[in-house]
C-alpha cells in the first residue's frame, strides 16, 4: 500500500531544513548506503526485473544497469568533495577589492519519476546526483515493474530512513499527486506526451523540472563507413533491451544503394549474436501485453501501407512469451505510424538517401532527437554532420555508449527533453550554483549615489568609455 505522499514529503522538508548543508561524510554516507544496496542485492534485482519483463537475462541487467549504477556512485565519491567547494569567479575591475565567489548549495527536496525500462539505472542515477548534491529525495516507480518496485522500496527502506529517500509504487493516478507535489526540483524520465503532463503539474508550484523525454532517434551510415561493423553495432544498440531504450536507434539512414546489403548483413550478424533464437535466454521480452500488441500494429500498419517486411532469427514472435524477434522495415514513408511515433522495441525503418545533405535534412525536418549515431571514418563528413544536427547527445561509430560517460551530460534537447544530469552536471541540477558577491570596506562605489554632481558624471564618462 501507497504512503500518504503529502507527509512524506513534509517530513522530508522538515529534515531538509534542519540540515541545509550537509557535510560531505553525510553525503559520501548515503552514497556508499546506496552503492551496497545494489551490491549486496544486484542478483535479486536481475531476478525481478526478468520477471517482471517475463525475461530478461542477468547478464544485461548486470551490463546495462549494475555497472553503470556503482560506475556513477563510485564517480560522485571520487569527485563529490571537489564538487562541494565554493568557486571563485572574477570581480569586474571597477568593483575591486571585492570578491565573488559562486556557492553551491543543496535545493531540499527532489522528486525523481523513473520508467519501467531501466527501474535500476533510471532510478539510481538521478538519486545518485541528488544525494552527492545533499539533498532528500523521493522517487516514484513504474506500475509495469511491480516485482521490481516492491523489492527497491523493501531495500531502501531497510538502508535510508523516510525523510532520507522515500519510495513510493502506485499508478497513474499517484504520479499525478507525486507530480503536482511542491519539489525544489523534479526529474521525469518517460514519453513526450507524459512529460508534457509532468511539466504542466510542475508548473503549478513553479517547480523546476528536468525532463529526459525520447523520440525518434536516428543513426546514419556514411557512405564512408566500417558497413559490417556499423550494421552489427546498430544491432546491438537496438537489441539491448529488445529495443526498449530511450536512446535507441530508431530508424536508420542508409546510402540508397546499400539498403539490401543492410538487411543482409543485418540477417547474418543477428543470427550470430543470438543463434537459436527459439531457445535463447539472452533476448529479452516486451514488457507488457499491451506494448507487445502496439509493436505488432505497427508492423501490421506499416506492412497494409506498403513497407516490405523483414524479419530477423529464426524463430516467430510469440504473444504467450511477449518475444519480439527483430523487424526491419523497408519502403516506409512519413505518413506510416511507425515513422511518426518513437518505436521503442525491436523494430527498426530503413529510410534511403542519396546525398549526405538529404541525410541531415531528413534528421533536422523532425523534431530534434534524444540521440543520433553516425558511423563514418571521413572526419570532414562526421564534422559537418556534427555542426548541421541538433541532438541530445551523439555517438560516433558506435551506440548508446554516450549516456555510459560519468563526464558527459546526459539530456534532450526540444521535444526530447531538457536539462541534462550525469556527474558533475547531474549535481549542478540538484543545486542551487549560488552567486555570492562580499564587499570589500574599501570601495569607491560611494562616489556612484546621490546627489548626483560633476564628479559623479566624470566618472560615469570613465565607466562608459
Amino acid at each position: 500500500m501507497t504512503p500518504e505522499l503529502r507527509p512524506l514529503f513534509d517530513a522530508q522538508r522538515a529534515a531538509s531544513l534542519r540540515d541545509q548543508a550537509p557535510p560531505w561524510s553525510v553525503r559520501a554516507d548515503r552514497l556508499r548506503r546506496l552503492r551496497a544496496l545494489v551490491r549486496e542485492h544486484r542478483a535479486a534485482i536481475a531476478a525481478a526485473i526478468s520477471a517482471d519483463f517475463s525475461n530478461r537475462p542477468r547478464q544485461e541487467t548486470e551490463l546495462a544497469e549494475v555497472f553503470p549504477t556503482l560506475e556513477g556512485i563510485d564517480h560522485a565519491l571520487r569527485h563529490g568533495k571537489r564538487w562541494m567547494r565554493v568557486r571563485r569567479r572574477s570581480t569586474g575591475l571597477w568593483f575591486k577589492p571585492a570578491s565573488s565567489r559562486l556557492m553551491p548549495q543543496p535545493l531540499g527536496v527532489v522528486g525523481i519519476v523513473v520508467p519501467w525500462n531501466y527501474p535500476l539505472y533510471l532510478a539510481a542515477g538521478p538519486l545518485t546526483a541528488a544525494l552527492a548534491a545533499g539533498n532528500r529525495a523521493m522517487l516514484k516507480q513504474s506500475e509495469y515493474t511491480p516485482r521490481f518496485a516492491e523489492l527497491f522500496a523493501r531495500l531502501v527502506g531497510e538502508a535510508f530512513a523516510p525523510d532520507e529517500i522515500a519510495v513510493v509504487n502506485g499508478d497513474a493516478e499517484v504520479a499525478r499527486e507525486f507530480a503536482s507535489l511542491p519539489f525544489d526540483h523534479l526529474l521525469f524520465t518517460g514519453s513526450t506526451e507524459v512529460g508534457r503532463h509532468v511539466m504542466r503539474a510542475a508548473s503549478e508550484h513553479l517547480t523546476p523540472v528536468t525532463l529526459e523525454l525520447g523520440g525518434k532517434s536516428p543513426a546514419i551510415v556514411g557512405r564512408g563507413a566500417a558497413f559490417d561493423k556499423a550494421v552489427e553495432r546498430i544491432l546491438v544498440g537496438k537489441t539491448l533491451n529488445a529495443g526498449q531504450t530511450c536512446i535507441a536507434p530508431d530508424y536508420v539512414l542508409v546510402p540508397r544503394e546499400q539498403q539490401a546489403r543492410f538487411v543482409e548483413t543485418a540477417r547474418r550478424v543477428f543470427a550470430s549474436l543470438y543463434p537459436d533464437l527459439g531457445r535463447n535466454t539472452d533476448y529479452t521480452s516486451i514488457v507488457s501485453p499491451r506494448h507487445f500488441a502496439r509493436l505488432a500494429s505497427l508492423v501490421d500498419e506499416a506492412r497494409a501501407q506498403g513497407a516490405a517486411v523483414e524479419r530477423l532469427g529464426d524463430a516467430p514472435a510469440d504473444a504467450a512469451s511477449r518475444r519480439l524477434p527483430p523487424v526491419l522495415l523497408t519502403g516506409v514513408d512519413d505518413g506510416m505510424r511507425v515513422m511518426q511515433e518513437e518505436i521503442f522495441g525491436p523494430v527498426l525503418p530503413l529510410v534511403p538517401y542519396d546525398t549526405l545533405e538529404e541525410a541531415i535534412g531528413y534528421v533536422n525536418a523532425r523534431p530534434r532527437p534524444l540521440a543520433l549515431y553516425l558511423f563514418e571514418k571521413q572526419r570532414a563528413d562526421i564534422d559537418r554532420v556534427l555542426a548541421q544536427t541538433v541532438a541530445g547527445g551523439v555517438t560516433v561509430n558506435d551506440t548508446l555508449l554516450h549516456i555510459a560517460q560519468d563526464d558527459l551530460p546526459f539530456g534532450g534537447v526540444g521535444a526530447s527533453g531538457m536539462g541534462a544530469y550525469h556527474g558533475e552536471f547531474g549535481f549542478q541540477t540538484f543545486s542551487k550554483m549560488k552567486p555570492v558577491f562580499h564587499q570589500s570596506g574599501l570601495n569607491g562605489l560611494g562616489l556612484f549615489k546621490p546627489p548626483y554632481g560633476k564628479t559623479f558624471e566624470r566618472m560615469l564618462k570613465l565607466l562608459a568609455r
